[in-house]
């Protein structure tokens, strides 16, 4: 009957509300659940039990007594199960294997030359196929597979517009889900980012922040108290096509003058070219032009200023449309930071408002390239427990 029905979701929520304090505050004792919850004594220890069975939680040595006997503690079992967090970048695929907790355990990478749908998703797969095989045996197995992209994508998981790739209207979260039979999250690669700095890196502590993904494109994930910010229909954050120059080039999103024309790692190897060492045979990419920078080559640190004073115009709309208080910048190019952070900071200082950037904080990421491919991994990780965890019977 309807009576039933209800005590049978009531205990489904206060599984939920446990497990999640024994996440949260792990390792932590019944008697100590139970005050913090409100749930009884009884209750505690009978949902911990159903836990225990499921293989969510176990038991570990004893804790500190306040005066009687020590309590057993209790302990989140974090390899219960395993996610995979991809990031679907234009020049590679990385990704990577990670507990529950979102400790990584394997990883992988590779280069990507020919962008056609068809080849992409072959390598695609076949790196989600690798991390998978690799997974130690576990009782849940792979819990789901997040992959962030460069591009709009919808509530199902279709790729709207990804300019950079040349896609549009790619079911990708079907095509994936169909291969694997695993929950599969798709979201923008700044997105992604956004919440594996919010959840593993410089924003742990930040309530406001916003994620600036520099590569090919510019993409930016924002977080607005503590929570992802998508927009009325899921597309927010495409910063990189704000206009800094009304006669600029054309890009390809048919906008001109777009800010990653001129702030993007594609905007610093074109200009790379007409660099005087661009004539010998040493191939110009992010990282050779951060080495010569190291090593003294005036062309290239000028070249480094001049993007950082484009990526500090970016940024100055940023602080002027959201007032975050930490604006953390993601890509290859944060071992490039020491020939970037000044003339960024220049141009803020030069045009923001003095009380707009008092409190601000601009760093770089110290994830690195790990950010969207954690936060991928998050993602994964959040719907199955959203999905199963009150589920416990």
């Amino acid at each position: 009957m309807k009576i039933t029905g209800d005590l049978n979701l009531v205990k489904k929520i206060n599984t939920s509300i446990v497990l999640e304090m024994i996440i949260r505050q792990n390792p932590i004792s019944r008697a100590r659940i139970s005050e913090l919850t409100g749930l009884t004594k009884a209750t505690v220890s009978s949902l911990v039990s159903d836990l225990i069975e499921s293989k969510m939680v176990n038991e570990s040595g004893m804790g500190e007594s306040s005066g009687g006997r020590k309590p057993v503690m209790l302990l989140f079992n974090k390899v219960a199960g395993y996610a995979i967090g991809i990031d679907l970048d234009v020049h590679f695929i990385f990704g990577v294997l990670t507990d529950l907790e979102g400790n990584i355990i394997d990883e992988i990478q590779f280069d990507l030359h020919d962008l056609t749908l068809e080849n992409v998703l072959a390598q695609l797969k076949s790196g989600i196929r690798t991390l998978i095989e690799r997974a130690p045996q576990s009782p849940y197995g792979i819990v789901g597979i997040g992959i962030g992209v460069p591009g709009m994508v919808d509530e199902f998981g279709t790729i709207i517009f990804a300019p950079n790739l040349g896609w549009e209207n790619v079911p990708l979260r079907e095509i994936i889900t169909a291969e694997f039979s695993i929950p599969v999250t798709i979201d923008n690669e700044a997105n992604a980012g956004a919440v594996g700095e919010k959840q593993f890196g410089v924003g742990q502590h930040a309530n406001h922040l916003i994620y600036v993904s520099i590569g090919s494109g510019i993409g930016t994930g924002i977080i607005i108290k503590g929570e992802l910010y998508r927009g009325f229909n899921g597309i927010s954050g495409e910063m990189g096509h704000v206009t800094i120059e009304a006669h600029g080039d054309k890009c390809r999103c048919g906008n001109v003058g777009c800010w990653e024309l001129y702030a993007s790692e594609n905007a610093l190897l074109e200009q790379a070219k007409t660099l005087s060492m661009a004539s010998s045979q040493v191939p110009i990419t992010i990282a050779s032009l951060i080495r010569l920078a190291d090593e003294g080559n005036l062309e290239v640190i000028q070249l480094f200023a001049q993007l950082g004073q484009y990526m500090g115009m970016g940024i100055l709309n940023i602080m002027n449309t959201f007032n975050p208080e930490l604006i953390i910048v993601g890509s290859q190019l944060t071992a490039a930071k020491k020939w970037l952070l000044k003339p960024i900071q220049q141009v803020i200082d030069q045009r923001s408002f003095p009380y707009s950037r008092r409190e601000l904080r601009i760093q770089f990421s110290a994830l690195g390239a790990h950010s969207t491919a954690l936060g991928a991994a998050h993602f994964a990780i959040f719907n199955f427990f959203a999905t199963t965890k009150i589920s416990v019977e």
